[in-house]
C-alpha cells in the first residue's frame, strides 16, 4: 500500500450553533460536540483508508469552555498514526464568535477508527508517512495511547 501523508486526511467542518443544538443556558450540548467530532474523525479516517471505517474508541475528550448559540463551531481532523487495520485521528474543536471573529480552542479528542470490509472484517490501512520530527512525536504519542487503550481493553475483557 502506498503511504499517505497526514495532510491527505485533513478535514475541516464548520457550522453555526443553532438553538436546537443547545441546552437551556444557550450553549451547545456536549453530545452534539461529540457527534460532530465523530463525523469529522470518520471523514479524516475515510480519506486515509479509502475504505469503510468504524469508530473503535475515543481516548480523550476535554471541554475547555462552552460555545454559544449563534457562534461557529469549527472542527479540524487529521490522522496522527496508522497501525495495521486501525488508525488514530486527532480532532481539534474551536469556537468562533460571530460578531468579533475571535477564535479559540474548546476541545481536543483522539479517536481510533478501524477499517472494515462489507462484512465487518478488518482490512489493512495504508501506512502514514511521517516526515518531520513533530509528526514522529505525534505518532509516538499515538502509539503510547494505543498501548494504554489496549491494556485497558484487556482489563475489561
Amino acid at each position: 500500500m502506498t503511504p499517505k501523508r497526514p495532510a491527505d486526511s485533513y478535514t475541516e467542518m464548520t457550522q453555526v450553533v443553532l438553538p436546537n443544538d443547545a441546552n437551556p443556558l444557550g450553549y451547545i450540548l456536549g453530545g452534539t460536540v461529540m457527534h460532530l467530532i465523530d463525523i469529522a474523525g470518520a471523514i479524516a479516517s475515510f480519506r486515509h483508508a479509502r475504505n469503510r471505517v468504524a469508530t473503535a474508541a475515543v481516548d480523550d475528550l476535554v471541554f475547555l469552555h462552552p460555545i454559544k448559540v449563534g457562534d461557529l463551531i469549527i472542527l479540524e481532523a487529521q490522522v496522527t498514526c496508522a497501525f495495521r487495520t486501525s488508525l488514530e485521528v486527532r480532532v481539534d474543536v474551536y469556537s468562533e464568535e460571530s460578531l468579533t471573529g475571535l477564535r479559540q480552542p474548546t476541545s481536543r479528542a483522539f479517536l481510533t477508527f478501524v477499517a472494515i470490509d462489507e462484512h465487518g472484517a478488518h482490512v489493512e490501512v495504508p501506512p502514514l508517512l511521517v516526515e518531520t520530527d513533530e509528526q514522529r512525536a505525534v505518532c509516538a504519542a499515538a502509539r503510547e495511547r494505543r498501548a494504554q487503550r489496549l491494556k485497558r481493553r484487556a482489563d475489561i475483557a
